[in-house]
């Protein structure tokens, strides 16, 4: 079979990217990149994860992965992702709260 003779592909059947399904603070996205820093994971969601908040790769069995802005994450289906807090100051309510009942 030369060039001329082979059928033309499609554009239905061309290969396209690679879609990999993540979810960030349980929302279901597809991504198709195949790595990503946690910047480009932070603006994944829209509105985008502000620096207020820290962002940890699901580890299943294991400790939860803190991912900083520059690590790079190879995507994979079903990675799960959360945020939380960047600062949690445990005794700033109950501080707030003495303070108002003692007034």
């Amino acid at each position: 079979m030369t060039l001329e003779d082979r059928p033309e592909q499609s554009p239905a059947h061309a290969p396209g990217p690679k879609k990999f399904e993540i979810q960030i603070d349980r929302t279901h996205y597809a991504v198709t990149e195949s790595q990503m820093t946690g910047a480009q994971l932070r603006h994944v969601p829209t509105p985008p994860i502000g620096p207020d908040f820290d962002l940890f790769e699901v580890v299943p069995g294991g400790s939860d992965l803190k991912i900083g802005d520059d690590d790079v994450v190879t995507m994979k289906n079903g990675l799960r992702f959360f945020t939380a807090p960047a600062q949690i100051n445990p005794g700033a309510m109950l501080w707030e709260f003495d303070c108002a009942t003692t007034k």
